[in-house]
């Protein structure tokens, strides 16, 4: 059984709601009625009924809840919430109203307020606006202290990692995390890698340098994020400096690095900025033909998960099951 069978197999054993609220969208339509059809989650798409249904056309929507944010009986309940979470900032009562029925501040509300469990946006929305609503509303988990995100990367026939697959962090968020920022970035990607994959994770901080073979600014951050994240989780199998191949492949680790914890077994990369983290994970799926599933977000109080606006319906589906599974080991 593949990652993402896997994934929709958990999804199926305790069934979340997830809101989908680009519902103008026939891609996000299209998932809905997946998702539903196959019973990964109970769905609700957000908007107009009757011009969701004319653009469904033949899409089988029965079974997927439909809520119109301009209309509904909590627009007055929400927007007090959303009013007593944001006038610090400068929100009035008027355009807390105003905001909350947008469908994206909508569907994070009701993910706030336990009428759903997780949010999928992004095949029409940029990931600014919409991660904007899940930090104003939902903000951090308890213990996190930022957001980031992740890709999970199968590769096929693959003997390093945990078969084949890997949690590579952040790729999708933090441009140049400094070290603390990198050291959360380590502890949270290790938490999810155990709850997503369920097994037990392997980290290393990743850099071009391994135990001190090079030395500068950029080596030290790494050096000095390990040993943060190290006294944030000491349970972890955590170490760093290392350069990739000390990461992935044991004799390589030994000659290297002596004595790291990692010793060649990594399957939770952790990279030191957004742009060896993107150009990686894009090396990896396109060199070596590997399933890319993300970004997904880590660290926020509740899973709201970004989409690429070229996504299909099926990756739709794919980030839905994922957010599902989060929903119930968040």
């Amino acid at each position: 059984m593949g990652f993402l069978d896997e994934i929709i197999h958990k999804a199926k054993s305790d069934k979340k709601t997830i809101v989908l609220p680009e519902s103008a969208d026939r891609r996000v339509v299209e998932a809905a009625s997946k998702i539903v059809r196959q019973e990964i989650a109970n769905v609700v798409l957000i908007g107009n009924e009757l011009s969701i249904k004319e653009l469904a056309g033949e899409i089988d929507l029965e079974g997927v809840k439909i809520v119109d944010s301009y209309n509904s009986d909590r627009l007055e309940l929400f927007a007090d919430k959303f009013y007593e979470l944001r006038k610090a900032k400068g929100v009035t009562k008027e355009q807390a109203m105003e905001l909350i029925k947008q469908p994206l501040y909508y569907g994070v509300m009701m993910v706030k307020m336990d009428e759903a469990d997780g949010m999928v946006a992004g095949a029409v929305n940029s990931t600014a606006n919409t991660l904007r609503p899940a930090l104003q509303i939902l903000k951090t988990a308890p213990g996190a202290r930022l957001v980031s995100s992740f890709f999970v990367m199968v590769v096929p026939d693959c003997e390093h990692g945990h078969n084949g697959t890997f949690i590579y962090s952040d790729c999708g968020i933090n441009e140049n995390p400094d070290e603390e920022q990198l050291a959360e970035i380590a502890v949270q990607s290790a938490k999810t890698f155990k709850s997503l994959i369920n097994a037990e994770p392997v980290v290393a901080l990743l850099s071009y340098s391994s135990y001190g073979s090079a030395k500068s600014e950029l080596t030290e951050k790494v050096v000095k994020a390990t040993k943060l994240a190290k006294a944030k989780a000491p349970g972890l199998i955590i170490d760093g400096e290392l350069q990739v191949d000390s990461a992935l492949v044991r004799s390589v680790s030994r000659t290297k690095a002596p004595g790291n914890k990692v010793d060649g077994r990594a399957n939770t990369l952790i990279f030191p900025d957004l742009n060896s983290g993107n150009i990686a994970y894009k090396l990896t799926q396109r060199l070596a033909k590997a399933e890319a599933y993300g970004p997904v977000t880590q660290g926020i109080a509740k899973p709201v998960n970004d989409l690429s606006r070229g996504c299909s319906a099926d990756d739709i589906v794919g980030v839905a099951a994922i957010t599902a599974v989060q929903a119930q080991t968040g």
